[in-house]
This record gives structure tokens, C-alpha cells and sequence, in this order.
């Protein structure tokens, strides 16, 4: 009989949004050895064929130092508003995620709202058809007669990285982006952040028009100049040629 007591499960979700408005959302899986020795075959029997279809990229199951497993998903972005459907498809602890991205001549600004929350404990995980086919949630036996509970066995942490700095955020700054830990025991994480990327960012929209803008002025400086001298220079000529009278 599995005990599950000492088990550890850690998730983290990185999602990216770059300047361009295309990202990534990364998932990274993490069970301890004592899943793995008290779960027999688990390594081989983890199917996430409907991930696959879904668009996402599976590498793992991979054993980890210390005897654990890791399995990671990646799943390409080419919108702020697939990022939003991505999260929320994940389910609890995600819940109504928007993140929305607004790009104007003067900077781009990232926005995400939404909130972290998980309601039911472990049976806010569980697939509404799943349990009503079981009549419970996977391991509900085991789980109760461990006592376990989602706060002592499992973590999800959620980084938010945009292009641009953070103005404002629920978050913690770190490398670059904003991290939140998902309460797991029935409260509530607000997520709210607003990134704002200027023409001064060191983006790649902002430089390259900037420079073609200041060799453009540039080269009509000089084209108005030479053409200004040539036209005075002509005049000069014309004024000084020396006039031929016919008898």
C-alpha cells in the first residue's frame, strides 16, 4: 500500500513573452524518490499523449539526482492571449489568468491579471469525469490515511518574464521576471503586474528603426545642402558669364 506521507511533488510554470509579442510557457515537474519507490513503473507508465496533441513538447520522464523524477513541457507562444488560454487550460492553481499586451509607438506594455488559488485541496486537481467514474479522487485512501495535504506534499511556482521593466507587481522580482508560490490551502494569490518596454529598452523594434530614422535625416541634411549649393553655385556662374552683344 502506498503511504504517500513523505512524498514531494514541485511544479514550476515559467511563462516568457518576448518583445515581438511570441514566448514560451515552460513546465517543470519534479517528483521525489519516494514517489518513485513507493509508485512501481512509474518512469514507464506516464502517458501524456493528450499533451502532445495539445501542441505541447514533452521531454521526460528524466531521473533527477536523489533518485526523482522530472518531466517538461514547452508549448510555443505566438500571442499574449495564447499565454492566457495556455494557463488557464492548466486548471487549478490557475484561475481566470489574463495577459494582454499593448503596443504603441512610444513603448509596449505587458499587463497580467488574474489570481492563484486551489479550493477542495487535493480534490481541486482532480477531472470532474475521473471522479465521477471513480467515485473519488486517484489515491484518496491513501491520501487520507497519510493526513497529507497539498501545502506539505507539493509546490507550483508561476514566473511571469516580459520584455520591458516592472512598473508594479504582486510578485518577487527574480531574474528578470516576477515569481508568485501558489497558495495551496484554500486561500488566494492575486496576480497583477504591469511591464512597460520604452524605445530606450534595448528592444529589437525600437533600435534599428531609430538608426535607419537618424541616416535617413542624415542623408537629407546632406542631399538638401549639396542641392542648395549646386543651385547657388549655378546662379553665381550666370551672373558672372560674360554677355555677348551682336551687331
Amino acid at each position: 500500500m502506498l503511504t504517500l506521507g513523505a512524498c514531494r511533488l514541485d511544479v514550476a510554470v515559467d511563462a516568457t513573452i518576448n518583445a515581438d509579442g511570441n514566448g514560451e510557457i515552460v513546465i517543470v515537474a519534479t517528483v521525489d524518490a519516494d514517489v518513485v519507490t513507493q509508485t512501481p513503473g512509474l518512469q514507464g507508465s506516464l502517458r501524456l499523449d493528450d499533451a502532445t496533441a495539445a501542441g505541447w513538447v514533452v521531454e521526460g520522464p528524466a531521473e533527477v539526482e536523489g533518485g526523482g523524477l522530472t518531466v517538461t513541457l514547452r508549448h510555443p507562444l505566438s500571442s499574449a492571449a495564447e499565454a492566457s488560454n495556455l494557463l488557464n487550460s492548466l486548471g487549478p492553481p490557475f484561475e481566470g489568468v489574463v495577459i494582454d499586451r499593448v503596443a504603441t509607438d512610444d513603448d509596449i506594455t505587458t499587463t497580467l491579471t488574474g489570481a492563484l488559488t486551489l479550493t477542495g485541496g487535493f480534490d481541486g486537481f482532480g477531472d470532474a469525469n475521473l471522479i465521477a467514474a471513480t467515485g473519488s479522487t486517484p489515491f484518496r485512501a491513501q491520501l487520507d490515511q497519510a493526513e497529507a495535504t497539498p501545502t506539505e506534499s507539493m509546490s507550483i511556482e508561476f514566473t511571469l518574464t516580459a520584455a520591458g521593466d516592472v512598473e508594479e507587481s504582486t510578485g518577487d522580482g527574480v531574474d528578470g521576471g516576477v515569481r508568485w508560490t501558489a497558495p495551496l490551502d484554500g486561500s488566494t494569490e492575486d496576480l497583477s503586474t504591469r511591464v512597460v518596454l520604452g524605445p530606450d529598452g534595448g528592444s529589437s523594434w525600437a533600435g534599428p528603426v531609430a538608426t535607419v530614422a537618424l541616416v535617413l535625416l542624415a542623408v537629407w541634411l546632406v542631399g538638401g545642402l549639396a542641392l542648395g549649393y549646386k543651385v547657388l553655385t549655378t546662379r553665381n556662374r550666370r551672373r558672372q558669364r560674360p554677355t555677348t552683344r551682336y551687331r
